[in-house]
């Protein structure tokens, strides 16, 4: 249980800049390396396009998937990503994976209102205070938790390979929030070969679209009421 308690903000002096004071351009610089997908592999994160990996899904996550391609779906009518807003979407508030944080073209999770009184108490010891910037496994940014969809959008040569990667890394950040969460109270095996977050890479004439489902809620019901808070 201890490794799903928050992370307190650094306050020390070697402490890098928050990623929002750093020019929107220089998010994907990392992700044009081809060795990235490497580094996701080496820390445990796999990029996979085989069949069989499809095939290894549950049936009813086949199911959704069919019924998310095949079904027209409505289009947002408003956006927390808007231009003037930009800046707050990166993820400074989840846990790190591996550099750079990251900041998705456009991403879906769930407000922190979602959620009822009790089930937010039982979360608290692995939030802490997000307002003073706590790190944690369950939230991206203080009005994200437990994202589901990141999409990426990108012109010119290679263009999907690098979308690829960036959503490769914020996905790794969002599976990771479901399965420690069901791993806490012991129900893993519910999240096993299940869709558990989607991603959309495209360019201006082309489209991929990877995986997702879960159930969050009821997972955290199941949390102590009393967490065990690590002490410093």
């Amino acid at each position: 249980m201890e490794r799903l308690l928050l992370r307190k903000r650094s306050n020390s002096a070697t402490s890098t800049a928050p990623s929002d004071q750093k020019p929107r351009e220089d998010k994907s610089a990392p992700y044009r390396d081809q060795r990235y997908k490497t580094l996701l592999e080496v820390k445990g994160s796999y990029m996979s396009y085989m069949i069989e990996s499809l095939l290894d899904l549950a049936s009813a996550s086949q199911a959704l998937c069919r019924s998310l391609l095949e079904t027209m779906q409505p289009v947002p009518g408003h956006s927390l990503f808007r231009d003037d807003i930009f800046k707050a979407t990166w993820w400074n508030n989840s846990i790190p994976f591996t550099e750079p944080r990251p900041q998705p073209d456009y991403s879906v999770g769930f407000r922190r209102e979602a959620f009822t009184e009790e089930q937010l108490t039982k979360l608290s010891p692995f939030l802490g205070d997000f307002i003073a910037g706590d790190q944690s496994l369950f939230m991206t940014t203080y009005y994200m938790y437990f994202p589901f969809l990141t999409c990426e959008v990108k012109c010119g040569a290679a263009a999907l390979d690098i979308a690829d990667r960036q959503n490769a890394h914020s996905l790794t950040l969002a599976v990771r929030a479901i399965v420690e969460l069901f791993r806490a109270v012991k129900r893993e095996d519910e999240v096993h070969q299940q869709i558990l977050a989607f991603s959309i890479s495209h360019d201006y004439c082309s489209t991929w679209m990877p995986t997702h489902f879960k159930k969050i809620c009821s997972a955290i019901d199941e949390l102590p009421s009393r967490s065990p808070v690590k002490k410093a």
